[in-house]
Order: C-alpha cells, then sequence, then structure tokens
C-alpha cells in the first residue's frame, strides 16, 4: 500500500517489526511545548542532544541496572518486563545492565553474557521491541576483573560464590593479585597474552552487539571491575607497560577503545564509563583521583569515545562516598562535581547544544499517512547521521530523583545529560514526572497518552475532531 493510499484512521503498524506494535512517532518522552503559564522555553532536559548518527529525544536517561537475573549469561522474561515498562515511556536512552565479554567477566553467575553467538538472539528480542517503541537502546561491555565471582547483593553472608553455586573463585583476574577485600576471591595477574585477550573479547563483543541491533555501545571502566582496576594504583601494582605511570595505567582503556572503535560503524556512539574518583582523598596513598578523570577525558575523545559517563568508587573497601571537599555540604547529586571537573577541564561552559529543531509536528494525533512518513524520515536521518560531537559529551549519575535538580545540573554546566538508576526502577514515569513537575508537555506511547489526553474523534463528515486535554468525555474506561 503506498503512503496515499493508508487510511487516515488507520492504526499503523510499527514499520519493521516482527509483530503488530502501533507506530511511536514522535518517540516517547519527546518535549513538545511549554504548558500555559510555564517558562516558554522547552528546558534542556528535554532539548534533543545528537550524538554522530543518533538523535536522543532528551536528557534524561536509563544508566544500566545489573538484574541478576540470566541463565548462563542469556537474557530472560525479565529483562523484558524490566526494561520495557521504562523505554516505553520515554528516557532518551536506555542502557542495558553490564554484560560480561568472558564467562569469567561476570560480577555473579547470574550476569548477562556476550561472550558466546548464542546470547544474540535473547539480547536482539529486547532491542527489536525498543525499536519498535522508537527507543534508542545501548549496551555496556563489561569485565567484572578481581570483583567477579560474587553472589547477588541481596544474598546476605559470604560475598565470594564458590563452585558449589555457579562461581569460579580460581578463576579470577586483575591487573595484579590484590583482592578487592579478604572476603573477595583470590586474585591472578593477568599475563600480557591475557590483557590481549581481554582486548579482544572487547572487540569480538563489539561485533555481537552490532548483530543484535544495538544503537550505542558503553565500556564499563568504573566501580572497580578490570578497567577500572587498570587505572587505579590502589588495585595495579603492576611494573611493566600496563603499570606505574599514568600513561601506562590508562594503555589498556585506550587499547580496548582503539579495539571496539574499529570493529563499530563509524555512525555509531561509543561511550566510556568512569569513576571519577576512588573516594580516598581523605588517606595519602596514591589513588585515582578526580584530577586523573579530567587528564584521560581528552585521551579518550581523541580514541574515539564520543561521551564519558562519569560514576565513582569501587577499587577500594576503605572509600569514603560523597566526601569534603569533592562535594559541597548539602548536595545531594554527589557524584556531578566530578562531572563538573570534566566539564572544566574541556572548557565546556555550557551543556552540549541541541540539532537544528526537526519539522514540526502535531504531537499526539497524526494521520496515518503522516505518521508513516515522519519515521521514514528519521530512520533515514539516523542512517546516515551527522558528524561526530566537536566535543566529549558528559554524562552524570547518581542520586538525581528531580526534574528541578536535573534541570538545575544542566543550566550551571555539570553534565550535558543526566543518567538515572534507581529513581526509574521507582517510577518508570520518571521522564513524565520531571517534565510535569518542569511544566513540560512530552509525547506519551499512544496506548496511554488517549486515556490522559483525549480521544481522537471523528465527524461526520470525517474530519478530525479531536477532544481537547481533560475532556472527561473521552478518558479510558
Amino acid at each position: 500500500m503506498s503512503k496515499s493510499q493508508i487510511p487516515d484512521n488507520l492504526n499503523v503498524a510499527a514499520p519493521n517489526a516482527p509483530y503488530f506494535t502501533p507506530i511511536q512517532h514522535p518517540p516517547a518522552g519527546t518535549g513538545l511545548n511549554v504548558v500555559e503559564g510555564a517558562d516558554k522555553k522547552l528546558p534542556m532536559l528535554f532539548q534533543p542532544i545528537q550524538i554522530r548518527g543518533v538523535l536522543f529525544p532528551n536528557r534524561i536517561w536509563l544508566s544500566p541496572l545489573c538484574q541478576y537475573s540470566a541463565q548462563n549469561g542469556h537474557f530472560t522474561p525479565w529483562h523484558m518486563a524490566h526494561l520495557g515498562g521504562i523505554l516505553t515511556r520515554g528516557p532518551g536512552h536506555t542502557m542495558i545492565e553490564a554484560t560480561a565479554v568472558t564467562a569469567n567477566g561476570r560480577i555473579t553467575p547470574e550476569d548477562s553474557g556476550i561472550w558466546s553467538d548464542d546470547h544474540i538472539a535473547p539480547l536482539a528480542s529486547v532491542v527489536t521491541f525498543a525499536h519498535s517503541q522508537s527507543q534508542k537502546i545501548g549496551i555496556q561491555l563489561a569485565h567484572a576483573g578481581r570483583k567477579a565471582s560474587t553472589v547477588a547483593p541481596w544474598i546476605s553472608g559470604d560475598p565470594l560464590a564458590s563452585e558449589a553455586v555457579g562461581g569460579w573463585p580460581d578463576d579470577v583476574w586483575g591487573p595484579s593479585d590484590v583482592p578487592y577485600s579478604d572476603a573477595y576471591p583470590k586474585v591472578k595477574a593477568l599475563s600480557k597474552e591475557g590483557i590481549q585477550s581481554v582486548v579482544q573479547a572487547f572487540g569480538d563483543a563489539a561485533g555481537r552487539a552490532l548483530k543484535a541491533g544495538f544503537d550505542v555501545i558503553e565500556i564499563h571502566g568504573a566501580h572497580g571491575y578490570l578497567l577500572s582496576s587498570f587505572l587505579s594504583p590502589v588495585a595495579n601494582k603492576r611494573t611493566d607497560e600496563y603499570g606505574g605511570s599514568f600513561e601506562n595505567r590508562v594503555r589498556l582503556i585506550l587499547e580496548v577503545v582503539d579495539k571496539v572503535r574499529s570493529v563499530i560503524p563509524v555512525q555509531m556512539p561509543l561511550f566510556f564509563r568512569i569513576s571519577g574518583t576512588d573516594w580516598l582523598e581523605h588517606t595519602s596513598d596514591p589513588s585515582w583521583r578526580a584530577a586523573d578523570t579530567a587528564r584521560l577525558a581528552p585521551l579518550l575523545y581523541a580514541h574515539g569515545v564520543d561521551l564519558i559517563d562519569i560514576s565513582s568508587g569501587g577499587n577500594s573497601a576503605n572509600q569514603k562516598i560523597g566526601t569534603a571537599p569533592l562535594v559541597p555540604a548539602g548536595m545531594r547529586a554527589y557524584q556531578s562535581p566530578l562531572a563538573k571537573t570534566v566539564m572544566d577541564a574541556i572548557g565546556a561552559q555550557n551543556a552540549y547544544p541541541p540539532p537544528p529543531p526537526p519539522p514540526a509536528h502535531s504531537g499526539a494525533h497524526k494521520s496515518a499517512a503522516a505518521s508513516s512518513a515522519a519515521a521514514s524520515d528519521a530512520d533515514n536521518m539516523m542512517a546516515e547521521g551527522p558528524g561526530r560531537p566537536e566535543r566529549l559529551i558528559v554524562g552524570t549519575v547518581g542520586a538525581i530523583t528531580s526534574g528541578e535538580q536535573a534541570e538545575k545540573l544542566l543550566q550551571e554546566g555539570y553534565a550535558d545529560l543526566v543518567m538515572v538508576g534507581r529513581h526509574f526502577q521507582k517510577n518508570p514515569g520518571t521522564v513524565w514526572e520531571f517534565a510535569e513537575e518542569l511544566g513540560v508537555d512530552i509525547q506519551l506511547p499512544s496506548q496511554i497518552r488517549w486515556g490522559v489526553k483525549g480521544r481522537g474523534k471523528k465527524t461526520s463528515d470525517g474530519k478530525e475532531n479531536h477532544a481537547k486535554d481533560g475532556d472527561k468525555s473521552n478518558e479510558a474506561k
């Protein structure tokens, strides 16, 4: 059926989905307008951001959240339910949990994996659903290093996962033979050959992620896991070219970045999550600090990373999180000053500007033909994509729980976007919540929006006569 033949009252299917689901265009979470009586300028949180060939409709993103619910590395129905309930409601981007590039690189026996081609299909099913909802989705590639073979965090008792519970305590590797703590597995130091096998594993995993259809790849270099532990002198006691100096300690990270960047297409964004500090400023011991992150940031950009996702900690059980002088007293978003350090270091005084606006749309009620054509145009734009951002994009995460708080972080130049984890788990409609708080009307999934904003009506002559928002006669019954 040609576009001219599509009836205006057809419930149009999402393109390229293997099952019926209504088209969502523009994507849920898109800022449509500012409600009457509010500041007329769309808040920065709801301004889109373009990174290489991907347009993200807002700047409230789902942070990766480990679920400890996979079976031999394979996603299960839990993952679809967990992610689906959130991504249908419009985060600007959804990042799935830390996904192990090797079997012994899992945090727990129930972590998700991508070390085998067998893992592609379950991951692809989630990607297909996300794309059917016009949502962008990425994968975080990870190796747990010396914090592998542990048990799920809600399980009391010994954190070490023995062979009896599916663990591999005799196959745990790190930069040196220094365990995270006495309760964690003993660690073996990786040989140079072992290091290169890790680099290759990240590259192979990136190739599988492409086959699964992900829009974005993130490399996990935070929280004391393998790449993070190479950065920190707390864990890295090597005396070869992978230890000692700053240049040596960042070597593995840059090799992994180069390998992944060589595998993925030029229009695909590459992100890097990092611990901005080890939180050991209260000691005189050498550690990874905010100044080191600021020093590494431009190197990451030079090697092809587009966004740095700044978390913190994880390399020492002696860490003191959120302490002065890094975090001002009373500041809830305790990791945002770490992001601000990077923003200042790269000369970013303001949040990254949005791209030129797309053609105007009416938002809630489009004709079938117009919706189908607009979605097709958007897909073409994504495929072609512009060049990479003019500078490194900076994300902040941690204790972000309100729209006003998040908007203030962007307005004051702490970051270009926010990543939210636990609050999305508490409220999958976090984007909607933040929008209402800031007085913004956003696109909602059609299946939800009509019940809140009103039905689409037809008059006797066939012309559209859409109910106004709040028309009680058109509420869901």
